[in-house]
């Protein structure tokens, strides 16, 4: 395979004998690791079957650069890697501070803290309510945690936002939401916190869950803000049914877009990511391997990790969600449709976003 090649993947590739004892080749459908569907032929002679995969211009000029590296064409629009100097040190890439977690969802609070550093941000810092410290202190070794005031045992609310507030200066993109549960009292806080967050913010999980009970709130918010919805949290901040969001997924995410005047990421199997401006982008790249908990953790700060590296909202939620998706067709590759831990995306992040370079 010359350097360059979206590699393929040839799924259930099995070699039988037939009756007679010359060789039957059974193969799956294939893709390459962009998401892009190929063609797979079987040649048969009286010893040796084989299968064939053609990728419709792979070697063209306008795909493949000299340095045998993927070209823009095959990467979705508005698709962006941040710069990475050389002489760059932490303060050049970003601190990214991350409002998460609550009892029975540490998880979230490390997987999303997580997504953010593998994104290349310099410095992430995990808020976390005072009883859980202990344990995302000892789990997360390679950022900053800091516990914050709680209302009750694992649960931040309003009394937390002077803490909250003092945990985002000098932030450069926040993330707020996975797993800080539904509390009444944590829904104001969210209310009071975004609007005084003076970086970009991502907003996913329950953030949206809390919004979702204030709608009104959400256009008069800052239009620096990536909303991270799955149809049903989409479902509820805009007050539709589900079946109705899945009808129309890129018709709908593009008119909340710009009545919400917000970056609008509507996840699920070809994730649609719409700006307020009308732009438009639908990720190419789908697997079930992505299907387990925690990987939107995964996304939404990996999302805020490029913001933080100065990537507009835009730019920053198409890329990351390229890049988690290829993420998950690689590991796909070498683990399965099934069994991926959102953890595995973690160390696969930045492999991926070295061979885009």
């Amino acid at each position: 395979m010359p350097s360059g090649i979206p590699r393929p993947r040839m799924r259930d590739v099995e070699i039988l004998p037939s009756d007679d004892g010359r060789p039957h080749v059974r193969v799956a459908p294939g893709t390459t690791l962009t998401g892009r569907e190929i063609d797979v032929s079987i040649a048969h002679d009286g010893h040796f079957a084989v299968a064939v995969a053609v990728i419709p211009d792979a070697v063209s000029p306008s795909t493949v650069s000299g340095e045998g590296r993927i070209a823009p064409r095959e990467l979705p629009d508005g698709f962006r890697l941040p710069a990475r100097p050389r002489d760059g040190h932490k303060g050049t890439f970003g601190t990214v501070v991350v409002l998460a977690g609550s009892q029975g969802f540490t998880g979230a609070a490390y997987l999303a803290s997580m997504g953010a550093a593998r994104s290349g941000a310099g410095i992430v810092r995990l808020l976390v309510a005072q009883s859980i410290y202990p344990i995302l202190a000892e789990k997360c070794t390679e950022v900053i945690v800091g516990p914050v005031p709680e209302i009750a045992p694992g649960v931040v609310g309003r009394a937390s936002l002077s803490g909250v507030l003092r945990g985002f200066a000098g932030a450069d993109a926040g993330v707020i939401g996975p797993g800080i549960g539904r509390d009444m009292s944590t829904r104001r806080l969210v209310e009071d916190l975004v609007p005084r967050a003076a970086a970009p913010l991502v907003l996913d999980a329950d953030a949206l869950n809390l919004l979702s009970e204030h709608r009104s709130i959400l256009p008069r918010l800052s239009p620096q803000i990536v909303l991270t919805p799955h149809p049903a949290e989409f479902g509820r901040l805009a007050g539709l049914e589900t079946s109705v969001v899945q009808q129309d997924r890129r018709g709908i995410a593009s008119r909340f877009a710009k009545q919400w005047n917000k970056v609008v990421v509507l996840k699920g199997a070809g994730t649609v990511i719409a700006a307020p401006d009308g732009r438009v982008t639908q990720s190419p790249v789908a697997t079930p391997a992505l299907a387990s908990g925690g990987t939107g953790d995964v996304l939404a700060g990996l999302i805020g990790g490029l913001m933080a590296q100065k990537l507009p909202p835009f730019e920053a939620a198409v890329t990351g969600v390229h890049l988690h998706g290829l993420a998950g067709m690689t590991l796909e590759a070498s683990l399965g449709l099934a069994g991926v831990l959102a953890s595995d995306l973690l160390p696969e992040i930045p492999r991926v976003m070295e061979r885009l370079r």
